[in-house]
């Protein structure tokens, strides 16, 4: 059982550092221009290059890694991982920074298909769904203080100092995958026809759309949620990012919460997030000009966000037991295209109605995930929809 824990501790270090990497450049923008003598808008290409390459390369690259054995893809993605955040620290090229982009982004999905499947399958009957959030919690601690500290690191110290430091995160948890984490038994590999198989099945289509849906709900308000913050409700800038601080560590506690109410009833904790996920956009655009209203919200904000990943990957999960890390990295591109689609529906709504409307919108994007949960509910209850 420590074995386990330890084997789900370096899992949720490694999901850590990936999503440090991922999201941290964001805040090392500037520092990213000025040293490539690039602008900000073209460094911007970094954040996004990495969630396109995410997106599309996500199944075909579970598919090609399922055909070596599970620990050895997780030690390999650790590496490409510290590497390219060691490029980071050194290098001035654009061209350079780019490609090792796209390199660590085709492996993103892997390790997360792999790493979900490898906690799951260290878990005692019944006790799966607790440690894929052990997992998750990788990705909420990243998001509440990786994040943030690249940022700080970039900005107050180096570009050096910050990339090194996630290098030496990834390097870490391949020393305790190495050393925790159990080789996968020896056993028939599923081929490439049988995984692609359950696509086959309309449930899992649905549940795709459905996880698309909950990811756009949550990043058409959560991308904005600085200039939501200090341009409609006036709260200062720093103010701001003690409140997104706020938000990260209420997601850190929400994951788990989430876990156990899905362990008690998956249908019923599903229509709860949505529910809830549409009350507090509408509350939210009412109460937009209010500052201290708007600050206090965060915290609900932040537990029902928290919901989203473990939800998203559980929904998925149920209809791809037969080839679970394809699954998984199905999940994968499902809410990174979510990611993409809220981010983007956002921008246009705040340059068609202002940024206040984007409440609205989410409220809209989750009402359309509740009418595709109810559409499953009614094909797995055998009745016609219509």
């Amino acid at each position: 059982m420590q074995q386990n824990s330890r084997a789900g501790a370096a899992l949720a270090l490694g999901v850590f550092g990936i999503i440090t990497t991922e999201i941290g450049v964001v805040g090392a923008l500037p520092e990213l221009a000025v040293r490539a003598e690039v602008s900000v808008a073209q460094a911007g290409l970094l954040v996004g290059i990495f969630a396109l390459v995410v997106a599309v390369s996500g199944p075909f690259g579970v598919l090609l890694a399922s055909r070596f054995e599970r620990k050895s893809v997780l030690l390999v993605t650790m590496c490409v991982f510290a590497l390219s955040n060691l490029v980071y620290a050194v290098s001035a090229s654009f061209p350079v920074l780019v490609a090792f982009r796209v390199i660590p982004a085709v492996l993103h999905p892997v390790f997360f298909a792999v790493a979900l499947a490898a906690a799951a399958a260290l878990a005692p009957p019944g006790r799966e769904t607790a440690a894929t959030a052990r997992v998750f919690a990788g990705v909420t601690v990243g998001f509440a203080f990786g994040v943030p500290a690249m940022a700080f690191l970039a900005s107050q110290y180096s570009l050096t100092l910050a990339f090194g430091a996630a290098a030496v995160v990834h390097l870490l948890a391949l020393c305790g995958i190495a050393a925790w984490v159990p080789r996968a038994p020896a056993g028939e590999r599923l081929s490439y026809g049988q995984q692609l198989g359950i696509l086959r099945r309309p449930q899992v289509w649905l549940q795709v759309l459905l996880t698309v849906l909950i990811f756009a709900a949550m990043f058409t308000g959560y991308s904005y949620f600085a200039e939501f913050l200090g341009a409609v409700s006036g709260i200062s800038a720093g103010t701001v990012s003690g409140l997104l601080m706020v938000f990260g560590v209420v997601m850190i506690g929400g994951n788990f919460i989430f876990a156990a109410l899905i362990t008690r009833g998956l249908r019923v904790t599903l229509w709860s997030f949505l529910l809830g996920y549409v009350l507090l956009y509408v509350v939210l655009f009412a109460v937009a000009p209010h500052a201290w209203a708007v600050g206090l919200l965060v915290v609900p904000w932040g537990l029902i966000h928290s919901g989203g990943l473990i939800l998203g990957q559980t929904v998925i999960a149920r209809e791809s037991t037969a080839a679970p890390v394809f699954g998984n990295s199905l999940f994968v591109s499902a809410s990174n295209v979510g990611i993409a689609l809220g981010s983007a529906a956002g921008a246009a709504q705040v340059a068609l109605l202002g940024t206040r409307s984007i409440m609205l919108l989410g409220a809209t994007i989750a009402v359309g995930a509740i009418a595709v949960f109810a559409v499953g509910q009614l094909r797995r209850s055998g009745t016609s929809p219509g």
